[in-house]
Formats: structure tokens, C-alpha cells, sequence
């Protein structure tokens, strides 16, 4: 799959101006430019940001020698070949990421433009890339102009506005704004951006996030008018005859911002938030996070954000003078929610004159986009839910609904039609009750024109696409995706209805996961700075972030859930080769450890979870039956002081390194000496003590193979089905591929009749559940069971990085053909560019085709027998362009090669 930036970069054509006594290669050249992950983006906050690209050639072993980054305050002189900011002249280095900034200084809010060339393995230099651009936000707090400002008084909602003139000879107009809990901007009548529930959720009395956006295009000449709607997001919420996770209030909804304009003669003004503003309460009357959005389109005034209206009525904004989190900008960001794709009803079943249930056909993360006829004062409520009763009627016990009502409802303006699409409220469901009441008792009804869902969640990319000849695993990724998809907000949720928490165990457990599918080190990056906004005095890293609620015992202290502020900055180095999350919130990690210290009795922490909702003899599961919380916890102490002295040593400090390697064997020791029993086993011989023994190194060397056969036992005996949890199931697969036994896993996922992914699919799932029986008490839609996505994409297909050098600078392709699979393959789009891998069985061998990116190479793992032949497009593999060595080992052939596209054969004989 191709990133935004990438499909740019193919169709737009840029003049090449050759360098003087040079010779541009036409089949090599630079693409997809990036600015701190982004492609062209706003609101850079980084006095040094990053850059990136890729580099393309059709060629075998192709790899960059040199690069040149011309970075310009205008494209007319980078069309003229100079870099007034920055010209790096001609730099000897195959590095194409992470290069940072080294320029003339930059300022708030200024532009810059740039593009880069680069020079072949022969030394021939590419054509130039195309022009990219990159914005800056805020760099210094004496560049706002702006207050904070509030109405005078509660509501549920508010609209906030000022008219404002603009001289002739306009050349730019941004705007950097921030409005909790959520925002949307207009300038004359029109959104300033597709983004919705803007901005991101943050731990708000330490960060508050705002946006930057150019609204050059929304504004003119003369009168001009901004409005902003405010809503309450997890800034503000409480129970009242609504349902609501929990009760909470940074403070009153409140504005941030300020539009600045920049004209041709070189002057500028600038329109900060300020006590002359005007606030009004709006027509919506209830939003909550949790229970819904009511919208009464009679209390709307008509142009409201347009200019020339009457607001005398309206009541002067008040100045905030309460402080408030630190203002970040894009670095603090995840990417914004947006609309991703409207999906229509399959079916509408008319349950009286009065109710309705619309049935979506996908479980996903929605606000409804409806049309409306009927009376003035008439309400449509769109209440939502995941699952039915046998009768047809909505049963919202897995969104909670035990606790309150959620809905969506809609109050008429107007006997003409009428359509609406909500702001504040979106929730995860299936289907949608509709429910319609007449303005008065014995009216005429409204009716539901039409109504679609509309998909929201993070615009991050797809990265990542996978198929195989059994169409069973299609449908398991696709159920999984979907429970990605749903809970990809600013933050990773559990569930998008009742929960909407960031709960830290998946992001590591479904990190690798969700890596593959999505371009989501941005998302990581925000988690990291709301983890370290909401650790405690203590070091603690509570079990959510950005903490809202403070949960009792362990349900605020698991160290299976804080270790994510270790374990997200090693993954994402992993994947990407950025060292950035290690370096800045290493001291976040040291206190993190230190907690762990504090609280483990002799090297065993008992604050854990354990393997949370494994399968036990429990009627359902919930708390862990098979693995206990001390086992998991320290378990975990365990791995996060080993990768506490990789990092260390990564980042120089050495003394640290060695302090927790020495700390690492302690806590071993400790583990062995208290979980292990006489028989060689450990707790009670489940899958997830086996599996996570053995991957992460605590079981002892001479061991391994005893507990390898347990934990496959263990598996055979429970009938080819898991008994893992939460926390386990990630390294129950991990392990038995790593033991030789994919084809196990195979088994277990290769069908339906026990409780897992097929068994949730047979049961009517469209998105992965909380459980694995699919039960109707909980979640219809979460994500933290999803690791075998992990599996599709390393394993199976064997597209992994090479843990010698992070990023996917070198690769490794090593598929697992396993079971009846005749075929399968996957295309994942690196830093680097895009691996893509099939493989297909051939008559006593197998077929492999290969694309490994330029500037990276790969090592092949390739089944085959000790008699067996390996060609490589029609000739022996050892005489094929770019095939650097083979060797034989295990019965496979190891076969290191250089990047280009590749097609190998391995035949008997």
C-alpha cells in the first residue's frame, strides 16, 4: 500500500535541473518525503524536526552513497537551486531518515520548503524529488498572543465567535487553535480542516494539545468572521441520567488560538482569542463522551460564523486565568480523526410505528450521518449497540448499557427536511435503534430518511496488506483490523463505547500488531507523553494514559500494563530505528524501574493482573484463573530490566547497563526459585507460564525443551485451542514459532468449534471481541486479543526486521508454509519503502517472490530439502544479479541478497 506522500510523488512532475557536469539517473530517484513522520505538515513544534525519504530504482543492489537537502523560505528559489535556510551540499551517507534540521534558525508559524537529490551506487545523482513543505507551530511562549478564554457561565455546549477584517494583498492565513475538550473551527460558514473530535485526548492539567491549520483559501477580502463549537470530550464528564465510565472536570470548556494573517508588503496581524469574542450556548443540549450528543436544530441561529451577524445578544468571553497544561503542538499529536469511509444500512427491521433497528452489517467506530422529515420540534434518537435479543430488539449490555443510556438525538427545526451529523460523540456499535417522537403527545412522527454510518478514527495509513489461499485467515485479519481500526483514536482504547481508555497492555502486546497494519509510530509517540504526563511522584505508571479515573489495587498498578513506557520506546526503535522515545523519556523509565523496585519482595512483584480473561474453568472469563498476577508481574519486572540495559547501553551508559543486567539475572533467579515446581513445570503448567518462560528468557537453558513440549501439550490437550489471555496469547504464538511449531498455530486458528478467532466468527462477529467465546457481557469490539496479526505478517509470511539493525534496514524474509496453505502474501510499506512477499507451493517445491527496497538488503530463509536446487528467475540462485551468498542450515537455505525484486524456486534434485 501506498502512503499519501507516495502517490503525490508518482503523479506530480517536477522539473529536473541536472547537476553541472553530471548526468541525472532516470532510474533512480527520491521519493516520498516526510517531516517528522508527516507528510507536509502543520505545526511543527521541534526547533530541529527530522527528515525523511525514500529512494526508488528498478535496479538489483541498488543503494544510495550521497544526498544533498536544499531547505528554502520559498519553492521559486529551490526552483533556482538554492537552499536559503539550509544546503547540506553533497553528504557521503546511505542514511534516508531521521536527518535532522541543521539550518538557519526557525520561527513561529513559518513556512519552509525543501527537496533532496541523491547519488546512485555508481555515484550518478537522481533528479531532484518533488517540493515538500512542512509548517511550524508555537516555538516559544512569548509568541502567543493569545488568552485563554470561557463563557460566563455552564452549558453543555458552546459557541464561541468575532468578526475580523482582512486588507488586500492577503499572501497566507493559519491559525493555531486548541478548544477543550473538543473543537471545531469555521472561518465564513466553513470548517477550517476534515478533522473531527479535535483535538487529541491528553492529560489536560499537564498537556493540551492544539492544531495549526491554513485557512488562506477560507478567508477574503473585507468582512470575515470565525466561529468555534466546543464540546466536552474527556475534559468533562459525569454521570447523570446518562451512562458514563466515570465522573471528571478539568475545568469549564474553554479557547485557545489565534489566526494570523501575512500579506504581500511583508506586514502581519494577528486575531488572538481574547475578552472581545462572544460566547452563545448553542444548540446542543447534552454531549458526553460516553452518553451521547442532543442536537435541537431550533436553538441553531442562522450564519452564525458568517460575517455581518447580529451577535449583540451574545455574552463577551471571559479570560481564563487559571492555569492550564503546556500548549504542544504536532509533536504531542497523534494524526486526527476523520472520516474514513460511509458505510450504508444492510438492513432496517420495523420492530413498531415508533422503533426501528437499522442494522450497519460492521461493527466499527461510527457518528451517523441522517436525513429527517417530519414536524418542526419532532426527535429522531439513534441509540446504539453491538448485539440483539432473539426478539430483534438492541441488547447494550456489552456497551454498559446496564449503567445508563447513550444515544444520539436529533430535534427538528423546521416541516422541511432535514439532515444532521453529529460533533462531539462517536461510539462503537453495529446496530442503531431509532427511535422517533412527535413534537407533541398524538403527533405526526418523524421519519428516517436515510442514515449511514460514517467510519471515524485516526487518518494514520495503511502499511500493511495480507492474504491466503484460506479464506478463514482472511476473515481473522479482517475481524482483527476492524477492532484496530475502531479503537485508533488520539489515544489506542480498548472499546470505542463503554471504556474509550487508553488501557496500556495493548500497546505493547498489540504493538507489533498494529504496526504492520497501520502508520502509527506518531500514535506511540503521543502515548509515550501521555504515560509520562500521568506517572506519579512514586514512578508509577498507572495502568491508563492519559489517566482520567484513578481505579483501585491493581487496576491502576499492573506492572503487566505500566511496563508499556519501557516496552513502546523498544518497539518502536524495533521498528522504525528510532532511538527518539529511548532518549526522551528514559528518566520516565528509570522511575518507572525504581517503582518496581520499591514494591517487589525479594525480586517478586505481586501487583499485577495477571493473564487477564484466559480461559479457566470460569463460566466466563474476566480476572486470570491459570496464570496469576506475580508470576506476570514479575515476569515483566523481569524483561524491563533486561531491555532497561540494552537501552542503556544504546544510549551510552554504561554504568546503568550493567546495573540492570546485573538486576535482570536477580529477578531470574527469583522467578525460577518461586514458580518453578519439583516436576519441572511452573504455576499450573498453563500456556501462557510456558510461553512467556520461554520468551523472555527466564526458563534456564537445559530446560527449554521440557517446557516447549509442555506449552505444545498443553495446547494438544485442550484440543488445538488456546487457554491464553490478554496478557499470554501474544507469547504463546511468539513461542511456538519461534519452537518450530507454526503449524500448531495453524491448528488453533484453523477453526471454529472451541472459543477463539473462528469461534467468534461463527458466532456472527464482525470485529474481534473482548472474549473468546463471544460472549454477550462483554465487548463486542476490542482489539487486545488480536496478536495473531503479529503471526500473518512475521511468521507466516516472514516478513520481519533484523534485530542487528533496526528500522527494516536489513530484512528478513523467512515464511512458514504450513498446513494445507497453498499460497500467501503481504506488503509492508517501511520507512524504507515496501517489502512484498508471496509464496506459492510448487510440485515438490516452492515458489518465493520477493521485493526488498532499495538502499536495504534482506536475509532469506528458504525451505528446502538437503537435495533440493534453488533457482532464482531461471538460473541457479548462486549465478543470480544481487545474491550474495547461500548457505544450508536446518533444512533451509539462507540466502543474503541485495534489494530489487526477486522470484525463487526450490526444486527437488
Amino acid at each position: 500500500m501506498r502512503s499519501l506522500c507516495l502517490l503525490v510523488a508518482s503523479l506530480v512532475f517536477v522539473p529536473v535541473v541536472p547537476l553541472q557536469g553530471a548526468t541525472a539517473s532516470i532510474s533512480f530517484e527520491v521519493v516520498d518525503l516526510k517531516c517528522d513522520y508527516a507528510c507536509d505538515p502543520l505545526g511543527i513544534d521541534n526547533v530541529e524536526p527530522r527528515l525523511f525519504w525514500q529512494v526508488r530504482s528498478t535496479s538489483r543492489g541498488q543503494h544510495q552513497t550521497a544526498y544533498k537537502i536544499l531547505i528554502a523560505t520559498s519553492p521559486e528559489l529551490l526552483d533556482e537551486g538554492k537552499g536559503d535556510l539550509w544546503d547540506t551540499g553533497k553528504q557521503v551517507s546511505d542514511k534516508t531518515t531521521f536527518i535532522p534540521y541543521q539550518g538557519q534558525p526557525l520561527k513561529s508559524s513559518q513556512q519552509v520548503f525543501w527537496k533532496v537529490r541523491a547519488w546512485d551506487a555508481e555515484d550518478q545523482p537522481s533528479q531532484w524529488s518533488r517540493t515538500a513543505t512542512w509548517t511550524m507551530g508555537i516555538l516559544r511562549d512569548e509568541d502567543w498572543q493569545a488568552k485563554w478564554i470561557v463563557a460566563p457561565w455552564m452549558s453543555e455546549a458552546l459557541l464561541i465567535r468575532k468578526d475580523f477584517s482582512v486588507r488586500r494583498g492577503l499572501r497566507r492565513a493559519i491559525v493555531h487553535i486548541c478548544g477543550l475538550g473538543h473543537f471545531e473551527l469555521s472561518l465564513n460558514g466553513k470548517k477550517s480542516t476534515e478533522n473531527l473530535l479535535s483535538p487529541g485526548w491528553s492529560k489536560y492539567n499537564k498537556t493540551c494539545l492544539y492544531e495549526t491549520h491554513n485557512v488562506t483559501e477560507l478567508l477574503q477580502e473585507g468582512p470575515n468572521a470565525v466561529g468555534l463549537a466546543l464540546g466536552k470530550g474527556m475534559y468533562h464528564t459525569e454521570r447523570r441520567n446518562r451512562f458514563s465510565k466515570f465522573q471528571g472536570s478539568f475545568g469549564p470548556m474553554r479557547a485557545f488560538g489565534q489566526i494570523e494573517l501575512e500579506y504581500e508588503d511583508g506586514s502581519r496581524e494577528v486575531v488572538p482569542t481574547d475578552e472581545s469574542w462572544r460566547v452563545s450556548r448553542g444548540p446542543v443540549t447534552y454531549n458526553d463522551v460516553y452518553g451521547g450528543e442532543d442536537y435541537d436544530a431550533r436553538l441553531l441561529e442562522n450564519r452564525w460564523n458568517r460575517a455581518g451577524f447580529d451577535d449583540v445578544q451574545w455574552t463577551l468571553a471571559v479570560e481564563l486565568v487559571r492555569p492550564s497544561g503546556k500548549l504542544r503542538g504536532f509533536s504531542a499529536s497523534a494524526p486526527p480523526i476523520r472520516e474514513i469511509e460511509a458505510i450504508e444500512p444492510i438492513s432496517v427491521n420495523v420492530l413498531n410505528e415508533t422503533t426501528d433497528v437499522v442494522d450497519l452489517g460492521q461493527n466499527a467506530s461510527y457518528m451517523p450521518r441522517i436525513s429527517v422529515t417530519g414536524p418542526e420540534g419532532s426527535t429522531i434518537r439513534l441509540t446504539h449497540a453491538e448485539v440483539l435479543h432473539e426478539d430483534g430488539t438492541i441488547n447494550r449490555n456489552t456497551c454498559g448499557g446496564n449503567r445508563g443510556p447513550a444515544y444520539w438525538q436529533y430535534t427538528k427545526a423546521t416541516d422541511e427536511p432535514e439532515n444532521w451529523f453529529p460533533q462531539f460523540f462517536y461510539a462503537g456499535c453495529r446496530y442503531l435503534q431509532v427511535d422517533k417522537m412527535p413534537a407533541q403527545e398524538g403527533g405526526e412522527l418523524p421519519q428516517l430518511e436515510h442514515c449511514e454510518g460514517i467510519v471515524v478514527h485516526s487518518s494514520a495509513q495503511p502499511v500493511g496488506d495480507f492474504s491466503c489461499s484460506n479464506e478463514l485467515l482472511n476473515r481473522i485479519r479482517t475481524l482483527v483490523r476492524w477492532a484496530q481500526r475502531s479503537n485508533m483514536v488520539s489515544v489506542l482504547t480498548d472499546c470505542p463505547h463503554r471504556e474509550k481508555l487508553g488501557w496500556l497492555e495493548q500497546y505493547h502486546l498489540n504493538g507489533p500488531s498494529i504496526r504492520y497494519e497501520f502508520d502509527v509510530p506518531q500514535i506511540f509517540s503521543k502515548g509515550m507523553r501521555d504515560m509520562a504526563d500521568s506517572q506519579l511522584d512514586d514512578g508509577l505508571v498507572p495502568n491508563i494514559a492519559p489517566e482520567y479515573v484513578e481505579f483501585p489495587g491493581t487496576f491502576r498498578a499492573a506492572a503487566e500494563w505500566g511496563s508499556a513506557v519501557i516496552l513502546v520506546p523498544w518497539q518502536q526503535y524495533l521498528f522504525t530505528g528510532d532511538m527518539k522515545l529511548l532518549e526522551t523519556y528514559y528518566e520516565s523509565m528509570q522511575r518507572y524501574m525504581d517503582y518496581l523496585d520499591s514494591h517487589a519482595a525479594n525480586h517478586i512483584v505481586s501487583e499485577g493482573l495477571g493473564d487477564w480473561y484466559d480461559l479457566g474453568p470460569a463460566d466466563r472469563p474476566g480476572f486470570a484463573q491459570l496464570t496469576q498476577p506475580p508470576i506476570t508481574a514479575t515476569a515483566f519486572y523481569y524483561l524491563d530490566a533486561k531491555l532497561m540495559s540494552k537501552i542503556a547501553g544504546l544510549l551510552g551508559k554504561d554504568g546503568d547497563s550493567q546495573k540492570y543486567a546485573d538486576l535482570a539475572g536477580e529477578i531470574r533467579k527469583a522467578w525460577v526459585n518461586e514458580f518453578r515446581n519439583a516436576d519441572g513445570t511452573y504455576g499450573k503448567n498453563s500456556q501462557c507460564v510456558n510461553a512467556i518462560g520461554l520468551e523472555m528468557d527466564l526458563v534456564e537453558t537445559n530446560h527449554r525443551k521440557q517446557v516447549l513440549e509442555a506449552l505444545v501439550k498443553g495446547v494438544r490437550d485442550n484440543n488445538n485451542a488456546t487457554t491464553s489471555g490478554d496478557v499470554g496469547h501474544r507469547f504463546v504464538l511468539q513461542a511456538l514459532a519461534h519452537g518450530g511449531f507454526s503449524d500448531l498455530i495453524y491448528e488453533m486458528i484453523n477453526q471454529d468449534d472451541r472459543p477463539g478467532y473462528g469461534y467468534q466468527l461463527k458466532k456472527g462477529a464482525t470485529s474481534l471481541t473482548e472474549a473468546w467465546d463471544a460472549n454477550h457481557h462483554s465487548s463486542h469490539n476490542h482489539f487486545m486479543l488480536g496478536h495473531i496479526t503479529e503471526w500473518f505478517y512475521g511468521q507466516l509470511v516472514g516478513i520481519q526486521f533484523d534485530p542487528t539493525s533496526p528500522g527494516f534496514k536489513k530484512n528478513i524474509i523467512a515464511p512458514n508454509p504450513v498446513g494445507d496453505l497453498e499460497w500467501a502474501e503481504a506488503t509492508y510499506e517501511t520507512l524504507h519503502g515496501p517489502i512484498k512477499v508471496h509464496w506459492e507451493r510448487e510440485k515438490g517445491g516452492l515458489r518465493l517472490q520477493v521485493g526488498i527496497p532499495t538502499n536495504t538488503t534482506a536475509t532469506v530463509y528458504l525451505p528446502a530439502s538437503a537435495d533440493s536446487t534453488i533457482f532464482e528467475g531461471g538460473k541457479k540462485a548462486e549465478e543470480s544479479e544481487g545474491v550474495q551468498s547461500i548457505r544450508r542450515e536446518n533444512k533451509q537455505a539462507i540466502i543474503e541478497i541485495e534489494s530489487g525484486d526477486y522470484e525463487f524456486l526450490t526444486s527437488k534434485g
